[in-house]
């Protein structure tokens, strides 16, 4: 059953009462980035009440767009294929709303899964398909990513490995995303801290992932 009844028979209206609830896509774009338990969920959205927490994942499971999966042990929730089809709606919006996202606030904060989704929106497979496969070794605040493009493809976990660049910035990345900072500008100004490989390399950086602002 729905959360929220709306009165009207309409498709947009339908997806509201599943998955309009506060805090309900935030849910579904952290389970975009892979099955989470509910600890990891509740980490990943420090803010959000135990209770509402259960709510929505109660909601979203009878609503069929998450299911729960016992692995051993350990209960994970994970998205359906109903609830995977969200996935150009998640992108779409985050490509719209980076367009009003203004300056952070102090208690503002960038978290792994949120970063991930991030740069599946900013994504140009088409961009990316013209230039040499790299990976990129990105921390963002306390977000730690591995990126590597090859190609159309763009695949974003968290952890090690070989990589061609690796760099550090903050929320303020979002320039460089924009094009409204260049790759060299960024690095003088401390918005970008090269940590290792050739700092150049951040141009084909932005050139892979790009939104217009």
């Amino acid at each position: 059953m729905a959360a929220r009844d709306y009165g009207q028979y309409c498709n947009v209206t339908r997806a509201l009462e599943l998955v309009g609830e506060r805090w309900a896509l935030l849910i579904v774009r952290d389970l975009l980035v892979g099955p989470r338990r509910y600890g990891e969920l509740a980490a990943g959205l420090p803010r959000i009440p135990s209770n509402i927490l259960a709510a929505r994942l109660k909601e979203l499971q009878e609503a069929g767009v998450i299911r729960r999966a016992p692995r051993s042990r350990v209960v994970l929730y994970e998205l359906t294929p109903y609830g995977r089809e969200l996935e150009p709606v998640v992108l779409a919006l985050g490509a719209w709303g980076f367009k009003a996202m203004g300056e952070p606030r102090e208690e503002q904060i960038v978290t792994p899964d949120s970063m991930t989704i991030a740069l599946r929106t900013a994504f140009r497979p088409r961009v990316a398909a013209d230039l040499p496969a790299t990976a990129y070794a990105a921390r963002f605040g306390s977000a730690e990513l591995l990126i590597r493009v090859d190609g159309p493809a763009l695949d974003v976990t968290r952890g090690d490995g070989p990589v061609d660049l690796a760099f550090a910035a903050g929320p303020d990345i979002r320039g460089l995303i924009s094009g409204e900072l260049a790759p060299d500008r960024a690095i003088a100004t401390g918005v970008v801290e090269v940590l290792r490989g050739p700092g150049d390399l951040l141009g084909r950086f932005a050139n892979t992932f790009h939104l217009a602002a």
